[in-house]
């Protein structure tokens, strides 16, 4: 599978709950952390997703909030990745920025420059990569 979204987490998932619309689904993507994923109920029969089928994760670094380690915040958005934080870049506008994962999986959002100075970010820090289970596409191999 080639695609554009550079957050690409491969994993087993768990169906936690199907309603008439829409249906709820964990991917257990290793080293303990999980995506949860929320997608039409049409989009789990036809990918024939269900419990232990291996899925994509796909997550776009544009929909990805960070927040420092520290942060004390409750949040309702249920995907909170906690690592160190490897890579960061500057742009004119936007910054990019890369957690290392505990599992060996990485996540990149892109954020603002005032953001990026605001959270202080660097190599080395602790951060958590925020994003909603809405904001999560599941795709599997043909």
């Amino acid at each position: 599978m080639r695609i554009s979204t550079r957050n690409q987490f491969k994993g087993q998932a768990t169906v936690l709950r199907i309603g008439p619309v829409n249906a709820d689904v964990s991917v257990d993507i290793g080293g303990g952390d999980q995506i949860d994923a929320i997608v039409t109920t049409k989009s789990l029969e036809s990918l024939g997703i269900r419990d232990g089928v291996e899925v994509y994760a796909l997550v776009k670094a544009s929909s990805v909030m960070i927040m420092s380690g520290s942060a004390p915040l409750k949040l309702s958005a249920r995907n909170q990745l906690r690592g160190s934080v490897i890579h960061c870049k500057k742009g004119v506008i936007n910054g990019e920025v890369t957690i290392q994962l505990p599992g060996g999986g990485t996540v990149t959002a892109i954020v603002t420059n005032e953001s990026f100075d605001g959270l202080e970010l660097k190599e080395g820090v602790e951060a958590i990569a925020v994003f909603k289970s809405t904001s999560v596409m599941l795709g599997v191999e043909s």
